[in-house]
């Protein structure tokens, strides 16, 4: 697929061509049933996530259904400033890869092992990580080995994630997705914080181009949290 990659997707997408081969692979699934977004559209998506670290950050790396494990290593990880370079050293995060189109199963795995991720937050993960043959049934498996027999690495997995129950409550995630469903309530399958399918829905909408982004903006059509707003409205 030959596509002219401007200047602004290099700064914002930081490798296109990987994202166009990912929007290929999306668009031959039979999984992801959503409009595939152009590259612009791409980058006003991480320009929301950005806007949702900066103004929105209490909704990532929190929980409001568990309580931190017991031991130092859990309560002193809460604090998210402290637990970050960790994070980092473990390559559980990917700080320039906001919408998971640079990673690859691994750096996923990696991601949903030791970063939390707030009751179905999960699930944008695991959607992208469905397109990858097997890759489902792997994370099952090492699931399961951390949750019936914890080892060194395993208790120290589950420190990093700071709150009890993360990896039984991800092995549930996981098999209700190779079942079939993305367990979500409507209101979470239509936000693009917690399902990925919402958030290619969501860049779908948006000005296809720079031109006609700056023209909602002009207009007060366009914030970085709604996203394009109707004129019918």
């Amino acid at each position: 697929m030959n596509v002219r990659i401007p200047w602004h997707a290099r700064l914002l997408l930081l490798r296109p061509k990987r994202v166009l081969h990912w929007l290929a692979r999306i668009d031959a699934s039979p999984k992801a049933k959503v409009p595939v977004p152009n590259l612009w559209q791409l980058e006003l998506g991480i320009l929301r996530m950005w806007h949702r670290i900066i103004f929105r950050s209490e909704t990532i790396g929190t929980c409001t259904d568990h309580i931190v494990r017991p031991g130092w290593r859990a309560w002193l990880l809460q604090f998210r400033p402290i637990r970050f370079p960790f994070l980092v050293w473990e390559r559980a995060i990917a700080p320039w890869d906001l919408s998971g189109l640079l990673s690859d199963e691994a750096q996923f795995e990696r991601h949903l092992l030791g970063a939390h991720h707030d009751g179905t937050q999960c699930v944008y993960d695991l959607q992208i990580l469905s397109l990858c043959p097997g890759a489902l049934a792997r994370l099952e498996r090492r699931l399961l080995s951390l949750v019936e027999q914890p080892n060194q690495r395993g208790r120290w997995l589950a420190d990093l994630v700071v709150f009890e129950r993360y990896h039984i409550e991800l092995l549930k995630h996981v098999r209700t997705i190779l079942a079939g469903s993305d367990e979500l309530v409507p209101s979470d399958g239509d936000d693009p914080d917690i399902s990925f399918w919402a958030y290619l829905r969501w860049c779908a909408r948006q000005p296809s181009s720079p031109r006609e982004w700056c023209r909602a903006v002009r207009a007060g059509r366009f914030g970085f949290e709604d996203g394009l707003i109707s004129e019918a409205r």
